[in-house]
């Protein structure tokens, strides 16, 4: 069992905690050029494959996607 299994679902305006969620399957890989420029559909696929995710492709847009990238690379900062 892993601490993933206690984690409570989190959908589209849940960003902060999207953007935590890449930092831990991602760390250091991407740095805030890198995360400014990963396309939307390569992080919308990300997204929809994180764990307790709930939201569904359908209710993504680019408000939510920018606010996620913009948290990623705060998330990135904060562990810098």
């Amino acid at each position: 069992m892993s601490f993933e299994d206690f984690d409570l679902p989190y959908g589209w305006n849940d960003h902060e905690d999207i953007a935590i969620k890449l930092y831990e399957k991602f760390g250091d890989e991407f740095n805030e050029g890198k995360i400014y420029r990963i396309r939307f559909t390569d992080l919308l696929d990300w997204i929809l494959t994180l764990p307790n995710f709930t939201g569904k492709r359908e209710g993504s847009n680019e408000g939510h996607l920018e606010m996620i990238q913009a948290k990623w690379v705060y998330e990135w900062r904060e562990n810098q």
